[in-house]
């Protein structure tokens, strides 16, 4: 069963990423939690309905392309191309981030600030890794067909899957857990969509060697990855 959204909804998801809410929305993979990555308010209240502690990276996701581009001008040539290639899509990209981008949603508690050595990690879903401290996690979702209204939100997000800690990624509003529903300031019903998390890809070193990692494997597979990187 689907469910179109409309462009009330994505106003109102626009709205609540602006202030301090917390919204329960549709993806291209799984639900997810989304809040405004530059507000300490809403980013707490985001990791308190999860019911795990702020951890580093936390993803930014952007309902389009462009604005991601334009939200990270020092990115070189070679990964703008990737994420031409990529974008948008189920993956989330780890990017190098020497100009601090969204200090919050990168380092929500603030411990690793001036951090130089790697750390553990969560990926969106809870997956566990070690990254390097300056890194930023880049979502754009391909938003199309029943959801293809949210692609005109035109601010960013600090996302997570809509779960608690440890818990499965919901395909469904009705798999996300209820506490996590109520507690939320906007509930989107995007209704049954693939129920895979994003596939995690490491692009640290891309821009100068060419080289890539899978973190986490996802919808987007290796052989795919190996046609649109080399």
């Amino acid at each position: 069963m689907t469910a179109t959204l409309s462009e009330q909804d994505a106003a109102r998801l626009h709205e609540c990423l602006s202030g301090d809410g917390v919204a329960v929305l549709p993806t291209d993979t799984v639900y997810g939690l989304a809040c405004n990555p530059g507000s300490e308010r809403a980013i707490g209240r985001m990791y308190e309905l999860k019911g795990r502690p702020p951890v580093k990276p936390a993803a930014v996701m952007f309902f389009a392309l462009d604005p991601a581009l334009r939200a990270l001008p020092e990115l070189g040539p070679r990964t703008r191309a990737a994420l031409g290639a990529l974008l948008p899509g189920p993956v989330t990209l780890l990017l190098g981030n020497p100009r601090g981008r969204f200090p919050l949603a990168s380092d929500p508690d603030g411990a690793a600030a001036g951090s130089a050595g790697p750390l553990l990690a969560c990926a969106p879903g809870g997956m566990p890794f070690r990254v390097r401290s300056a890194t930023l996690g880049v979502r754009v979702p391909l938003l199309e067909g029943p959801l293809g209204a949210l692609s005109g939100v035109g601010v960013p997000a600090m996302q997570s899957s809509a779960n608690l800690s440890g818990g499965p990624d919901p395909r469904r509003l009705q798999d996300v857990p209820a506490a996590l529903r109520e507690g939320a300031d906007l509930v989107l019903d995007g209704g049954e969509l693939p129920g895979t998390a994003s596939t995690v890809i490491d692009l640290h070193d891309y821009e100068q060697t060419g080289t890539w990692r899978i973190v986490r494997e996802g919808p987007l597979e290796r052989p795919a990855l190996e046609r649109l990187l080399g």
